[in-house]
Parts: structure tokens; sequence; C-alpha cells
């Protein structure tokens, strides 16, 4: 396919600054054969996933090719797309693509993939590579063939962050939408995954790169944050975890709530922190998915 359509949906949740700086950055692409569309998550908030799948399922109506999430958060280079699409159409397998993300106003590293850590039940950013930080080689996949290095252009991960992540048409139809039952964070993870057990690669494309202004719709280490990913890391394990990595990750929550009681014992300046982690537990065990509503 020489010139494949891709729907880019950008995610508005508060923030129109922002959402205005993306949008006027994706003018200057170097890519003719695309379509933008802005979901408004802010009335309404249908979590990541929830607002995602809205335009996922007009971009598949309008019968595109590519579909491109985009946190509203970010600056684009203009050849980011073009390099993303162009690496896509070298290899069937390929199914799920990210570029390398800075930092907003830095050179500093933001993610260069994703891989997971099942002991902390939980996917992490790759913050560094050489060949990245320097600018002068790409990436070589470190199981390539000998057909597969040389002027390779593409890392083999084991997510793309969901903050820029270009995903073909065909693993949409295999794998489905976003879940929406994780509302916020881990949902691009467990999506990947899918992608993975249906046989495709998600890769970064070190030559594609944009800017991320990181956490500006979630305050790290906040009430939510903290909640989410501890929750949602246990939804994480219970859906891809092998089953003894699942029976670890059980044994450790319950670890980790009989701690966050000592805490609060101990260091009541703590507390905030201490009771997002025991109900984050608490609610992965009563089935609570989804949003939570009753923030204390």
């Amino acid at each position: 396919m020489k010139n494949p359509k891709v729907f880019i949906i950008v995610l508005h949740f508060g923030e129109p600054k922002n959402t205005e700086e993306c949008l006027k950055s994706l003018e200057n692409l170097e890519y003719d054969n695309f379509e933008t569309i802005v979901i408004d998550n802010t009335k309404d908030n249908r979590g990541f996933a929830g607002g995602n799948n809205i335009g996922i399922k007009q971009a598949l109506e309008k019968g595109t090719d590519y579909v491109l999430l985009l946190n509203n958060d970010t600056i684009v280079k203009p050849g980011f797309l073009k390099k993303l699409v162009e690496a896509g159409e070298k290899d069937d397998k390929i199914g799920i693509l990210g570029p390398v993300i800075k930092e907003y106003g830095s050179d500093k590293i933001h993610f260069v993939g994703g891989k997971i850590n099942w002991l902390f039940t939980k996917g992490i950013h790759i913050l560094s590579h050489p060949d990245v930080m320097s600018g002068n080689q790409p990436f070589q996949p470190s199981s390539a063939s000998p057909s597969e290095t040389g002027r390779a252009t593409i890392n083999e991960v084991d997510y793309i962050t969901g903050a820029c992540l270009l995903i073909k048409r065909e693993v949409i139809e295999k794998i489905g939408l976003m879940p929406e039952d994780y509302f916020f964070y881990c949902e691009d993870v467990d999506w990947c995954l899918k992608a993975r057990k249906a046989g495709y690669k998600c890769i970064i494309v070190p030559t594609a790169k944009i800017w991320h202004k990181v956490s500006s719709s979630a305050k790290a280490e906040s009430f939510s944050y903290i909640y989410y990913h501890v929750r949602n890391g246990l939804l994480l394990a219970k859906k891809n975890a092998p089953f003894f990595i699942k029976i670890l990750a059980y044994l450790n929550s319950f670890l980790v709530y009989g701690k966050q009681i000592i805490k609060l014992i101990i260091l009541p300046s703590k507390n905030k922190w201490s009771k997002a982690i025991m109900l984050g537990i608490e609610d992965f065990y009563k089935r609570k998915f989804g949003k939570y509503e009753n923030w204390h």
C-alpha cells in the first residue's frame, strides 16, 4: 500500500491550550493521507479507552488503514507519522508502532519502548538507549535475524504507550477495541499484549520522535494515580500473567496491604498514599473496575 489512510484520534480532557498546540503541530505533518478527530472527554469522562474507542469506531467505519492514538499534551515532529507508517508497511507481522518520546522542552527521553515487570505487575518505560541518545545509529532488535540487522530502524518491545500508538486496522479487527475496565492506566499495555498473543509485533521506530508534557492529565503520585496503578496492575496480571506469577502477585498484594496498615499507624503523614494503595487492592478483589467515583 503506497499511502495508507491514517485516522488520528486526539483525546481532549480539559487543558484546551494543550489540545490547540497538539493540533497545531499536526498541521505540519509530512504525510498527506490522514484525518484528525478530537474526542471531548471533559463533560463525560469515559476514561482513556472509552474515549478513544469512540474515535476508533468512527475510523473503522471510514475505512482507515491505521489508527493513531495521540495524547493531547504532545507535540509532534513533522516527519514522525511518515516514518511510523513506512516501518509498518515493511512487515505484515508488525501490528503496533510507536515513536521515541522526549519530555517537552528538552532532550530527556521519556519513552523508547515498554517492558513488563510481572514481579511488580506493571509496565515500565524504557528511558534510555545509547543509539537513540547519540542519534547516530538505529536500534537493533535484540533477537533479530541476519536479514533484520544492518540498517534496521525498528526495535521490538513488550508494549507501546498509548500517548502515541499507531495500530493497523487488521489488528483491531482481530483483537477488538481497547479494554475499558481499566478506565485509566494499563489499557495500552493490555492491548499490546493481546496483539502480541495474536502474532503481531510491537515496535519502536527510533527515527520518529515527538515530545510529551509528562503527567499533565494526572499528577504523578496523586491519589488517583496510585489507586489506578495498584488496582490495574493486579488486573493486568490477572488477564495476562503466567499462572505462577498471578499467585505471587496476589500473595504480594496481601503483604503490601498489611504494610500500609502499619504505615497508617507509624507514618500518618503518608496516610493518603496508603489509603489509595489499600483501596486499589480492595477494589480489585471486589471486582470494582472502570471509573472510581468517590475520591476521598
